[in-house]
Formats: C-alpha cells, structure tokens, sequence
C-alpha cells in the first residue's frame, strides 16, 4: 500500500480519506484521476471563458474535482469564482482577481497532487 502523504500543502488528506470511508487507496486513485485529468485544466478553462455557461461548468467540474482529493483552498477559490459567474451582475474587475487567485490555487494545488503522485511509484490512471 502507498503511503498516504498526511502533510500535504493546500490538501486536507485525512478528511478526504475519511469521506471516502477511510479508503486510502480510493483517496490514491482519485488523486491519480486529479492529475491526469486536470492536467491540461487552465488550457481548457481559457477556451472556455468565451461563453459564462462554458465556463462555469468548466468552474464546477474543477471545484467538484477538488473537495473529493481534499483540495480545500482549489474548491473554495473554484467556488466563489462559480458564484461570481452565477451572479447577474458579474464585475468584470472582480471576476479577473477571482480567475487570478483560483488559476493560482490551481497550480499550486496540481503540482502538489502530481509530485505526491509521481513519489507513489504508481501509475496514471486511464
């Protein structure tokens, strides 16, 4: 079994791994689908801020994505970005510091869960 990285910035491990019944290995495999999916997240995020609908759904999938590996300050800057989008009067100005704070929670929050990943020796999953 891998070892589970109790300190991990921007993560609370174990209140993810308690949700998830205390299933470790269900917490590996969800970080490991994280990583891969996510990879290319701030790509698609960018093409998708076209259209608000785009790209709150592209905000939701993110935020969701997130609380289930524990990624508490991803999921909440995802959410108050997903709210901003939701509003009917979006403030322009608002909207970028929120975009700049979650694009920046993102990254830190990505390459934690794939250098936690890449110690565990296990595979992506497909």
């Amino acid at each position: 079994m891998m070892q589970i990285p109790h300190e991990l910035e921007g993560f609370q491990v174990d209140d993810a791994i308690a949700r998830m019944l205390g299933r470790p290995q269900l917490w590996w495999q969800t970080l490991g689908y994280f990583v891969r999916a996510f990879a290319d997240w701030p790509q698609r995020w960018q093409e998708s801020r076209c259209a608000a609908t785009d790209e709150r759904r592209a905000v939701h999938a993110l935020r969701s994505a997130a609380a289930n590996v524990g990624a508490h300050d991803l999921a909440d800057a995802a959410r108050q970005l997903e709210q901003s989008l939701s509003g009917s009067a979006a403030d322009e100005h608002g909207l970028a510091a929120l975009r700049i704070h979650l694009l920046a929670a993102f990254t830190l929050a990505w390459e934690n869960a794939a250098t936690a990943w890449a110690h565990s020796g296990a595979a992506l999953p497909e």
